[in-house]
């Protein structure tokens, strides 16, 4: 029953919004209900339920290895968003703080979803949500943006129906009572037809591929985090696509089971070191920095994927992944919508000096980038790590060239745009503003706190965290 507070909380506080009348106290919602929901993700991770084997939802030992991370980040992004629409009081933020509690409850669901056609629901559920959110600023590129998403993420999301629909079928082919939970479908395991799994395979991920940004379903993602406030691009990098990936590892439990765990290794291997050398070549050319936070995503889906492919220690490395990318590349989004506020721009053709401009903002963002590109002692360097490791061990040594040889294109993509933002003489038409963007507590403590988390996780990576981990590992691979 507790576990359920994760999605009603934020549901009740999204009502209570939408209903409030007051439009500069409305953002006090965000943070409060963030309080709330993360108090309880963390006593259920420090107090995990007992689940139902047969439950469609639940607390189960995947949801506590991802929800406690996406609960802090929200949380984190939540007290950002209340200077930031104090900042932008221009704009009406009702919908947009509606939309948002209820991404949160959406994604605590998605995340406890033990039942393939519910996983489907709130994951379309999350993809309608977040739709006013990308639509916050209205310009013309907002609007284009926000079509976009909505039409490649209703693609990705109709195949994975019709995935959805094939696993059902081979369940039933297989003599089986077409149960969709993933329990059922595990138990069910051999049976299950291998032609259907295998088409049920294909179509699934794809479509939760989508909601990832796996290349080369990653078009809209540039848009879409490029236009997106901060907050929003932060929650979409690290919440949405957390979703997305553990329906993956689900999905790709049951195919373990019927004994196609092989195919589905290699089609996880393929597609995400492909994502990770698309988004490093693009990472080489872009000039437009929340553009690149983007293909650092898609980068880093990637990595997931792979650690997914690798067996029991690639998505023990791929959980931790979760954690460091999604805390660091919060800091990330909200240091980077600093710096786009005080420049009028996110170019390197139009922003420069931006350390002379907002030296708090631009440090918090340049460290960022070393801690996202694996630099020691950062989260996702040892996180990373893992994944190498897991790589080696499995005798993939070809892969393990090949994402290095990524990984640095990425570096050299990701420190170019960040040095050339931040260096030289600030651009005329910014320092020529009207109001100088300043840079209160309000803006500059939530990434600092994000970087910190992400140096705190790799530094002293508490025992409950790793355990939790390794739960979820037994989880997927019961035998």
């Amino acid at each position: 029953m507790t576990s359920l507070l994760l999605i009603l909380v934020p549901s009740i506080a999204a009502a209570l919004a939408a209903a409030w009348p007051d439009s500069r106290t409305r953002p006090w919602f965000l943070p409060g209900a963030g309080v709330i929901h993360c108090v309880l993700a963390w006593w259920l991770f420090c107090a995990p339920p007992t689940v139902e084997a047969g439950s469609w939802l639940g607390f189960d030992p995947l949801a506590r290895a991802v929800l406690p991370v996406v609960s802090l980040l929200f949380l984190v992004c939540a007290c950002y968003g209340v200077t930031y629409l104090r900042i932008r009081s221009e704009r009406p933020n009702r919908i947009f703080i509606t939309a948002l509690l209820a991404v949160l409850g959406l994604l605590s669901a998605g995340l406890q979803a033990r039942h393939l056609g519910l996983l489907w629901i709130f994951t379309e559920a999350v993809t309608l949500a977040a739709v006013p959110l990308l639509h916050f600023n209205g310009t013309p590129r907002a609007f284009e943006a926000t079509w976009k998403y909505l039409l490649v993420g209703g693609t990705g999301i109709a195949l994975s129906l019709l995935g959805s629909l094939c696993l059902g079928y081979a369940s039933l082919y297989g003599g089986g009572d077409g149960q969709l939970t993933f329990m059922a479908l595990m138990a069910q395991g051999g049976g299950l037809s291998r032609p259907w799994v295998l088409i049920a395979w294909v179509l699934l991920l794809v479509g939760y591929g989508t909601k990832m940004g796996l290349a080369p379903m990653h078009t809209c993602k540039p848009d879409a985090y490029g236009e997106a406030p901060v907050m929003v691009g932060a929650m979409l990098a690290g919440g949405v696509t957390s979703v997305a990936f553990t329906a993956i590892l689900r999905v790709r439990a049951v195919v373990g089971a019927a004994g196609a765990g092989g195919v589905a290794d290699h089609t996880l291997l393929a597609i995400g070191l492909f994502s990770i050398l698309v988004a490093a070549l693009f990472l080489l050319g872009t000039r437009d920095f929340k553009r690149m936070l983007a293909y650092s995503s898609v980068e880093h889906m990637g990595i997931l994927t792979l650690g997914a492919a690798l067996g029991r220690a690639g998505v023990a490395a791929a959980l931790f992944h979760v954690w460091s990318n999604s805390l660091t590349k919060g800091a990330l989004f909200l240091s980077a919508g600093n710096i786009r506020r005080a420049a009028g721009s996110q170019t390197m053709d139009a922003v420069r000096g931006m350390s002379v401009l907002t030296p708090r903002s631009a440090a918090i963002f340049v460290t960022g980038i070393f801690a996202v590109t694996a630099c020691p002692p950062f989260g996702p360097f040892f996180s990373e790590l893992k994944v190498l490791r897991a790589a080696l061990e499995t005798g993939h040594w070809a892969i393990t060239a090949m994402f290095l040889g990524c990984l640095l294109l990425a570096f050299f993509g990701l420190s170019r745009v960040a040095f050339g933002i931040v260096d030289g003489r600030p651009h005329p038409a910014a320092k020529a503003g009207g109001t100088r963007f300043v840079e209160t507590a309000g803006v500059i403590v939530p990434p600092l706190v994000l970087l910190a988390l992400s140096l705190w996780l790799g530094l002293f990576t508490p025992r409950m965290v790793t355990e939790a981990w390794a739960a979820a590992v037994t989880q997927l691979y019961p035998n």
